[in-house]
């Protein structure tokens, strides 16, 4: 089976791009992953993500968000901080966020 990426959203929209590189603690990593996918399909005015890994451990993960508005909800989440407080302590070496807005988008997909 074919991964599903997200397309054929009007822009503009906003992304937050996260790419970082984890720790070799992962304990309560995964059951945190999955309560936050569940909190940010949530939220009003998110659109979808998308994520992977490279071999050598870098991690990208990008939102999708309608306005500001829908990404600052997110970003302000009270277990999303908790959770972000919880990654720097133990489950990630480094980490960046990009934030963009998306002004011109198109998608392939073969038949």
């Amino acid at each position: 089976m074919t991964p599903k990426l997200v397309a054929d959203i009007e822009p503009p929209y906003y992304t937050a791009v996260f790419t970082s590189v984890r720790t070799e603690t992962p304990e309560g990593y995964a059951e945190t992953g999955v309560r936050m996918r569940e909190i940010v399909g949530g939220i009003p005015g998110f659109l979808g993500y998308e994520s992977a890994r490279t071999p050598g451990g870098i991690a990208i993960s990008i939102a999708y968000f309608r306005d500001l508005e829908s990404l600052d909800a997110w970003r302000l989440d009270s277990e999303h901080q908790a959770a972000k407080a919880r990654g720097r302590e133990h489950w990630y070496d480094s980490y960046s966020v990009h934030i963009g807005k998306v002004e011109r988008s198109y998608s392939f997909e073969r038949e």
